[in-house]
């Protein structure tokens, strides 16, 4: 069999039905775009070590279909990853006589550092927002002190709200991208993981603005322009110009997101506390991504102690 005819059965039989509609999106173009034509001509039991290694490398060096140029680290392993996941399949029915898969040398992935605001430029953001008194820039200020990532933010509706109780729900999120037709539109499906599932609750120093912000939406989601929801794109631009106005150097949304996990390790809180309401599988990848700011915090408290003696 050919690995393209393969490919395209696993992601039909064994993809599409069990995989949320993004990934099974996000594999079929990976598949389609890179590995289809540098591999799909060869047969299963072609695929050797050092064949896959070979491809792996001439991604590294020009496997960027716009530029020609290398693809980075991240883009190359999620092909990888690809790659495996078929192999496996392949040789969990019997397809294949040997799994190589897990001998593919993945390149290395240098950790990126976590952006976020300084207290005087969250208090400019803040302070604009409150200001404006624009319901469709609240959510800025939600991200801010409950950590949403920017699509379970725009999938938030009111009903995900207990004013009562001042809790919010994730139990979705959105983002816009092709359909099973192909069309591009706004899709709207559960979160990430499991763990990304959860109640976070809202400081109360917000509930005021909540109730106003309710009572002036015309809109079952929270972020909208009038009763249409905002996208993710029009969102980011709607925040970078908010930035700009405040003469405050470009970050990108997802370091409002950051800018909470700093804070609230800065405000004492356990790091298990914080997985959760981040939604984080475990504490340990909440640890490894803000390692920094348990240790600036760990410094002023010690500095502070200093100044005892």
């Amino acid at each position: 069999m050919l690995y393209k005819e393969w490919l395209s059965n696993w992601l039909e039989n064994y993809v599409k039905p069990s995989a949320k509609r993004r990934t099974y999106t996000r594999y079929k173009e990976i598949v389609e775009q890179h590995i289809n034509p540098q591999l799909g001509y060869l047969e299963l039991s072609e695929m050797t070590p050092y064949v896959l290694q070979c491809y792996i490398t001439s991604l590294l060096k020009n496997g960027n279909l716009r530029t020609s140029k290398g693809l980075s680290a991240n883009s190359v392993n999620s092909i990888i990853t690809v790659i495996q996941n078929t192999l496996k399949t392949a040789y969990s029915l019997g397809l294949i006589g040997e799994y190589v898969g897990d001998k593919i040398k993945r390149p290395r992935v240098s950790e990126k550092k976590v952006e976020c605001f300084s207290i005087s430029e969250q208090k400019k953001i803040e302070q604009f927002i409150l200001n404006e008194k624009n319901t469709r820039f609240f959510g800025v200020l939600l991200c801010l002190y409950t950590g949403l990532r920017i699509g379970e933010l725009l999938a938030l509706e009111w009903s995900d709200i207990d004013m009562s109780k001042g809790e919010l729900q994730v139990n979705k999120t959105c983002h816009y991208g092709k359909d099973e037709n192909g069309v591009f539109r706004r899709i709207t499906d559960v979160p990430k993981t499991q763990a990304s599932i959860r109640t976070i609750p809202i400081p109360k120093q917000l509930m005021p603005y909540l109730r106003e912000a309710k009572k002036k939406s015309c809109s079952t989601h929270i972020v909208s322009n009038g009763s249409t929801p905002m996208s993710t794109r029009s969102y980011q631009r709607s925040f970078a110009s908010i930035l700009q106005k405040l003469n405050i150097q470009h970050r990108g949304f997802h370091s409002l997101r950051h800018t909470f996990a700093t804070r609230a390790l800065e405000c004492g809180m356990d790091v298990k506390t914080l997985a959760e309401i981040l939604g984080h599988k475990n504490p340990t990848v909440t640890l490894n991504r803000y390692a920094h700011s348990l240790m600036d915090h760990k410094k002023e408290m010690m500095n502070k102690l200093g100044k005892i003696l």
